[in-house]
C-alpha cells in the first residue's frame, strides 16, 4: 500500500510539473477567461480535465502497446492534434483586430467545455506522456483502487490549475490591460500556437 501510494505521488507531482508548465491548454483558458469571463475560463478547465480522463484511462488500457503495434495510429493522432492546434491558431489571428463583445448571453466561439475537451483530446503531447510515464511508473498490475484514483488525481490537477489560471486572468485588472492590448496579445497567441502546431505536424510527418 505505501509502495503505490509514493507511486502515485510520484505520478501526480510529475504531471503537475508537465500541466503548470505554459502551453496551448494555459493559452486558450487565460485567453477566454479575459475576453470572455471566468466562468467560461473555468468551462475550458473541465474540458481539459474531461479530456484527462479519456487519455489517462486509455493509457492504463494498453494505449502505449496499441501505439507500439500500430505507429500508424500514434502518426495520425499527432497530425490530427497538429492540424487543430493550426485551426485554432488562425481563428485568433486572423480575429486579433476585432473588437470584443462583451455583452451578456454572446458566445460566438461555441461551447468552451467542448473547446477544451478537443484541445487536450487532440494534443499528442498528453498521448504522449501518460502512454510513456505509466508505462514507466506503474506495476506490471495495476490494482483497481489505484487506476481509480490515479485518473482521478490527474484530471483534477488539470481542472484546479486551469480554473486557478481562469480565474486569475479572469479579474478585472488583467481583463482591461487585455482589452486595450487585445491585437497584440491575440496575434502572439496565434503565432505562438501556429508555430507550435507547424512543429508538431512536421515532427509527425518525418516521423
Amino acid at each position: 500500500m505505501t509502495s503505490s501510494l509514493w507511486t502515485l505521488i510520484s505520478i501526480g507531482l510529475v504531471q503537475m510539473l508537465a500541466v503548470i508548465s505554459p502551453g496551448p491548454s494555459f493559452l486558450i483558458t487565460a485567453r477566454t477567461a479575459v475576453s470572455k469571463s471566468r466562468l467560461d475560463g473555468v468551462k475550458i478547465a473541465l474540458g481539459l480535465g474531461a479530456g484527462t480522463v479519456i487519455w489517462s484511462s486509455a493509457a492504463l488500457l494498453g494505449l502505449n502497446v496499441l501505439f507500439h503495434a500500430f505507429p500508424p495510429l500514434l502518426v495520425a493522432m499527432k497530425i490530427f492534434g497538429a492540424l487543430f492546434l493550426l485551426w485554432i491558431a488562425y481563428k485568433i489571428f486572423i480575429h486579433a483586430a476585432e473588437p470584443l463583445d462583451m455583452g451578456e448571453g454572446q458566445d460566438t466561439g461555441g461551447s468552451p467545455f467542448l473547446k477544451g475537451f478537443l484541445v487536450q483530446i487532440s494534443n499528442p503531447k498528453v498521448v504522449v506522456f501518460f502512454g510513456s510515464i505509466f508505462v514507466a511508473m506503474l506495476p506490471a498490475q495495476v490494482p483497481a483502487w489505484m487506476a481509480v484514483a490515479l485518473i482521478a488525481m490527474v484530471s483534477l490537477n488539470e481542472v484546479w490549475w486551469y480554473s486557478l489560471v481562469a480565474l486569475f486572468f479572469g479579474a478585472g485588472p488583467v481583463r482591461s490591460f487585455y482589452l486595450k492590448a487585445k491585437a497584440w496579445i491575440d496575434r502572439f497567441t496565434g503565432a505562438f500556437l501556429g508555430v507550435l502546431g507547424i512543429k508538431l505536424l512536421w515532427g509527425a510527418i518525418r516521423g
